[in-house]
């Protein structure tokens, strides 16, 4: 209902600033700032966040169609105010967004960046549920397509960056037990965006709103540039950039809001509600031990008032047991692996996933022998991997059996399977010099899960990998024309006309490919290329042509918006 209270709410401050400098103050009351309505998310991530100063529905196949995640805005929001665009109508969603792809252009190029589609395909899969249970209850205003994605990083953290993307760090990934765990910190995160948290924020700031965000691209990139290591060096020169470090945070009140807005869309999604509370206390438990302060407790301070507020929701909420994805396990045994950066790291990990399933410690022992698996094809020992993915099969096998049937969104009369095990048998193939056989299983996965983006790069991988490039030119153009936001489709389309001889097509599909990664000097020059051959006819030279056109006034564009910066 509109304007009816949360239970357990506090009231408005009339004169309240929307943020507060210094540190949090932990003994002060729950007073909420009088431009955080009830119901909006405060800040996720703090004065340490990475970036952060700087087919959807309940199916468990994790490969709903990337960037098809959202679900648009309703037309009535009767719990939550319309908050504007947070800058006096001088910053759009759009310009935020476009923001937002620029600093993701960066990020992508960085080794600490996990394009893995598995993983990918999975969050965005968790978002969707998210999101749509955002949408039937009417929470936000402004609902973009959410994009996330994972970074290679131990501590347990998320972050969020302008126009929808947020990025899960590995180590919290690997710290959850359930997926409700997991989709807890999510749905926090998502808060944020719905409710455009970086343009509230710089709407105090005297600059323009699209110059101040633009300044924050511009610290974030310098940070990036800057990096001696890793990813996450980068981000603490770019917080520093973002000022975020000591003047600006959100009040201790914001962060009860983000949990209570956030158990929400846990509970509305059809997660477990405890899920939130659970890692809330392990995390407190963390905190005490002599490890140290896990990142997430020092970003979001975990005072003793928020747990038992989350108990007391999660105590109140009705009761439900949750079928817990079948990708959740196998993901999350993936990204234990993809942290590692060794040959020796790969070893000494399938030494601790056999190691949980001797000793019957094991979370899930069919996604400790996919860990595994994966692992051991990262050292070449290809007849080991399909070993170990036999035995990953079984045990799932064993568990559906138990648990009450096959695999959500699994064709009917076929074995219990998922995404992640059907690419990693093709994966397996293709590595080991089997063709043939690769292509086989790769299209066996691919029917199966045909919403799959990793489905389907690992077919267009196999049909290259064979030399059938007539059959992997039809598939990318498909998925170009389907997807043409996705650089992948657009490289896989360039990679089979050139095994065509097709230059024409090569040169084209580069170009797209380099406009997506902002490497405009060289998309114009594709074009170029393209427009001079003698074999161009009048309809390609009119379409290469306006794009040529469109490429140009956009690099300008960006150039002149760089120089402003200074």
């Amino acid at each position: 209902m509109r304007g009816a209270e949360t239970p357990g709410a506090t009231a408005l401050a009339a004169d309240a600033p929307a943020l507060v400098s210094g540190p949090l103050d932990d003994e002060a009351g729950p007073v909420i700032p009088a431009s955080i309505a009830q119901g909006v998310f405060g800040t996720y991530g703090g004065a340490q966040s990475r970036f952060g100063t700087s087919g959807s529905g309940p199916s468990a196949n994790a490969s709903g169609a990337r960037g098809n995640a959202s679900v648009r805005a309703s037309a009535w929001v009767p719990q939550l105010p319309d908050l504007g665009d947070g800058s006096g109508g001088a910053l759009t969603p759009q310009a935020e967004r476009r923001v937002g792809e620029r600093v993701m252009r960066e990020i992508r190029r960085d080794p600490d960046y996990i394009g893995d589609w598995l993983v990918l395909d999975y969050l965005d899969s968790v978002a969707a549920r998210l999101s749509a249970s955002a949408a039937a209850q009417f929470i936000g205003g402004y609902r973009p397509d959410f994009d996330l994605f994972a970074v290679r990083d131990s501590q347990i953290n998320a972050f969020s960056l302008p126009g929808g993307f947020i990025g899960v760090n590995t180590g919290l990934i690997v710290a959850t037990q359930t997926e409700s765990e997991l989709a807890s910190v999510l749905g926090h995160e998502m808060g944020h965006v719905l409710q455009r948290h970086i343009a509230r924020m710089l709407s105090q700031n005297e600059r323009n709103g699209y110059v101040a965000l633009a300044g924050v691209l511009f610290g974030i990139l310098a940070g990036v540039l800057a990096k001696s290591g890793d990813l996450g060096s980068a981000i603490a020169v770019g917080s520093q950039a973002y000022a975020v470090d000591s003047q600006l945070r959100f009040s201790r009140a914001a962060e009860h809001e983000a949990d209570r807005v956030g158990f929400k869309l846990l509970a509305g999604a059809g997660y477990d509600p405890w899920g939130m509370v659970t890692f809330f206390e392990r995390l407190e438990r963390g905190s005490m031990s002599d490890a140290g302060v896990p990142a997430y407790a020092r970003t979001h301070p975990l005072t003793v008032s928020r747990i038992a507020d989350m108990e007391d929701r999660a105590r109140r909420a009705p009761y439900r047991q949750p079928r817990q994805s079948p990708e959740y396990g196998f993901v999350r045994a993936r990204v234990r692996v993809l942290q590692d950066r060794s040959r020796g790291d790969y070893l000494e990990e399938i030494s601790r996933l056999r190691s949980e399933i001797d000793e019957r410690v094991a979370l899930n022992v069919a996604a400790n022998w996919y860990g595994i698996a994966f692992a051991q094809l990262q050292v070449d020992r290809y007849d080991d991997a399909a070993a170990s993915l036999a035995n990953a099969r079984a045990a799932f096998a064993r568990f559906e059996s138990v648990d009450g049937g096959k695999a959500r969104g699994a064709p009917r009369g076929a074995r219990a399977s998922s995404p992640s095990l059907d690419v990693l048998a093709a994966e397996i193939a293709r590595r080991a010099g089997r063709s043939d056989e690769a292509v086989r299983l790769a299209q066996a996965a691919h029917a199966a899960w045909p919403a799959s983006h990793a489905a389907t790069d690992g077919l267009l991988q196999a049909l290259i990998g064979a030399r059938r490039f007539k059959e992997a030119q039809a598939l990318a153009r498909s998925e170009t024309e389907s997807e043409p936001r996705q650089g992948a489709w657009w490289q896989y389309l360039a990679q089979s006309s050139a095994g065509l001889g097709d230059l024409l097509t090569q040169r084209r599909a580069l170009a797209e490919k380099f406009a997506i990664d902002g490497a405009w000097p060289s998309a114009i020059r594709q074009l170029k290329e393209a427009r001079d051959m003698k074999s161009v006819g009048f309809y390609d030279l009119s379409t290469i042509d306006a794009r040529l056109h469109d490429f140009e006034a956009r690099y300008k564009e960006e150039r002149a918006e760089d120089n402003d910066q200074g």
